[in-house]
């Protein structure tokens, strides 16, 4: 009679469990030279990986089983992402971005983006300057570290707002995903640490969603450049539909249930944060192609197009280093 429990029991969880629309983890990838393979004329593999300095791609990211979340033992291994003064990409901004690469709408209905994120004390990232993470072009939501209210933690904000946060301990792995309802407009967030079930401790809240599904940037961008060098180490990114897997890898390091549906008992919290920009300003414009919605166009030491394509205008993000097409 247990036995049969057991099976019912799991039968409920797959049942349950979501349907993965786009993997993101590093199973692919052996060494940093497989993330060059993709090009704009040879889009090959599960990233894009174009936003990035001038060096080699062995210096801003690296492979390794150290990397990963522990609990997560259908991956080989975890990504190492490093920005330093040679990290920037169309502007004096410190970044290291992956795109999703894929065929698949990661913009309809409602889904769940997944990813893990961990520091250690050694390349930590400064907390005295802002960090803009695992973000949309449009920043309708992202995680944020090394601004107000509390620069020492990870904030959760959408449209520029915190709905949440917590102290970003070094050696902890910080799980997470974005539950997006793209047809109701809406966002919420659920967390957790090392091998925990994720749980939701944000609810639904309106959003201007949006993604033409090349847009959610897997990496970090930090708005000053100056050294020293940090490290960010990345694990467990993928994209699912219909209910969401809160299970993370095998749930070593805290037990907890496979698979759920979205829970509807937590509480939102209040705004703790004031917009990161609520200025529109609009850069010197100059002759030349267009930059495209949601496009860079201007900031410190930005050298690309300054003019937005109608009716799309620049505005300031976080002036005076980024501004973007909105």
């Amino acid at each position: 009679m247990l036995f049969k429990w057991t099976l019912l029991a799991a039968y409920s969880a797959i049942a349950q469990a979501g349907t993965v629309i786009w993997d993101g983890t590093f199973n692919n990838f052996n060494s940093p030279s497989d993330f060059d393979k993709w090009s704009w004329a040879n889009q090959v593999g599960t990233y894009q990986w174009y936003i990035h300095g001038s060096g080699a791609t062995s210096n801003y990211l690296n492979l390794d089983s150290s990397y990963k979340n522990p609990a997560q033992t259908n991956e080989k291994h975890g990504l190492k992402m490093t920005i330093d003064t040679t990290a920037t990409w169309n502007s004096q901004m410190e970044r290291a971005e992956l795109i999703p690469q894929t065929t698949a709408n990661l913009g309809t209905g409602t889904l769940f983006y997944h990813f893990s994120i961990k520091r250690s004390n050694t390349n930590a990232p400064d907390s005295s300057l802002e960090h803009q993470i695992a973000f949309f072009e449009s920043h309708f939501t992202e995680l944020k570290y090394g601004v107000s209210p509390n620069p020492t933690n990870l904030q959760w904000h959408v449209g520029g707002v915190s709905k949440w946060g917590t102290p970003f301990t070094a050696d902890t792995w910080f799980n997470f995903a974005y539950e997006i309802n793209f047809s109701a407009q809406t966002v919420g967030l659920w967390h957790s640490t090392g091998g925990n079930p994720l749980t939701k401790v944000v609810q639904n809240i309106g959003a201007s969603t949006y993604t033409n599904s090349a847009d959610f940037h897997v990496g970090v961008l930090r708005i000053v450049n100056r050294n020293p060098p940090e490290d960010w180490y990345w694990s467990g990114v993928y994209i699912e539909s219909g209910s969401i897997n809160t299970a993370i890898g095998n749930g070593s390091g805290g037990g907890g249930s496979t698979t759920t549906r979205p829970a509807t008992t937590t509480t939102a919290p209040s705004s703790t944060s004031t917009p990161t920009s609520t200025s529109t300003t609009t850069t010197t414009t100059a002759s030349g192609p267009y930059q495209t919605q949601w496009g860079q166009c201007g900031g410190t030491g930005y050298t690309g197009p300054t003019e937005c394509a109608p009716p799309a205008t620049c505005k300031a993000v976080s002036p005076p280093y980024y501004y973007q097409c909105q």
